[in-house]
């Protein structure tokens, strides 16, 4: 199939090579054209903008850092993917954006008889997880696609359900990791060893996945793992306005976007979003630090979530 892609950075690039992979014909366009090099040298085609790849395409995916950056790659009159894909071609968006966003988009593109899917990911392909929102008949058509890139193919409803799936992950993810993170700088204030708490709480009730990120990445002082300070922060807010938009409570959310943004203040957006550990670290006047594991069993740089 001839396919296109918009935006090959962090998570475009390996999913616009699982396409690749799969043997489709393959168009892509990033604002930074090194972003598509080893696309190219694997057989994608270069175009100059959104527009160009559409042209090209039956189907045009975007992976994208925002919604504005979503609705200018889509809807600019001159140089947008609408403005290039033909009646009967489709549209999926890969990208964590806002429900609202992807409806409106969604209803132009409908109006130009385009089909469209909001699909954004967990993970990192080809064993992602894909949250899917549009027309069922559209999910059916297009799964095939989806599944060269993701293990976990949720479908989740109407237009703009699958955003709201990956908002209420994130909201959940990112908000327990700044709960942990303060509860362990209660122990390390109280004064208890922080290496033998790391290894009490996986077997406990604090157990989760977002903990398993703070010995390899907070003790060590690197705050590496993971997506930047700025997508993190970004995602966060778009689930807070979806909460203030619902009516439904959010008030371990909004302390902890409030926390996300004092770190971006500090000019920290590019770094990984455990960074965000160095503003609470502050507050408490204790830093969360740890050598490497005492025991054999170790926490240090392992990953429990593997095998």
């Amino acid at each position: 199939m001839q396919l296109g892609f918009v935006g090959t950075g962090t998570m475009g690039n390996p999913m616009a090579r699982c396409l690749l992979d799969a043997g489709h014909a393959l168009t892509v366009y990033d604002i930074r054209r090194e972003a598509t090099t080893n696309l190219c040298e694997r057989g994608a085609r270069w175009a100059n903008d959104p527009c160009a790849v559409a042209e090209a395409s039956e189907v045009v995916f975007t992976s994208l850092p925002g919604p504005a950056e979503v609705e200018q790659g889509v809807l600019d009159p001159r140089a947008g993917i609408l403005a290039g894909l033909k009646a009967g071609g489709a549209y999926v968006d890969m990208t964590t954006n806002a429900p609202s966003v992807v409806r409106r988009i969604a209803e132009v593109c409908r109006a130009r008889g385009v089909e469209v899917l909001d699909a954004p990911v967990s993970g990192r392909p080809p064993g992602m997880t894909i949250m899917v929102g549009g027309d069922a008949a559209t999910f059916t058509k297009y799964r095939p696609l989806l599944e060269c890139m993701g293990r976990n193919i949720f479908y989740v409803g109407e237009t703009g359900s699958g955003c709201i799936a990956k908002l209420v992950t994130q909201y959940l993810g990112y908000s327990n990791f700044v709960t942990a993170l303060e509860g362990l700088l209660i122990g390390a204030k109280a004064g208890i060893d922080l290496g033998i708490l790391a290894q009490i709480v996986p077997v406990s009730a604090g157990a989760s996945r977002t903990f398993d990120n703070i010995p390899r990445s907070v003790f060590s002082g690197e705050f590496t793992s993971g997506g930047t300070l700025d997508i993190v922060a970004k995602d966060l807010h778009l689930a807070c306005e979806l909460a203030r938009e619902v009516g439904a409570p959010a008030h371990i959310g909004l302390l902890t976007d409030d926390v996300l943004k004092r770190a971006q203040a500090q000019g920290w957006g590019q770094r990984g979003f455990p960074i965000v550990a160095r503003i609470l670290e502050a507050m408490a006047g204790v830093e969360l630090r740890a050598p490497e594991a005492r025991d054999g069993r170790g926490y240090q740089g392992e990953d429990p979530r593997r095998g």
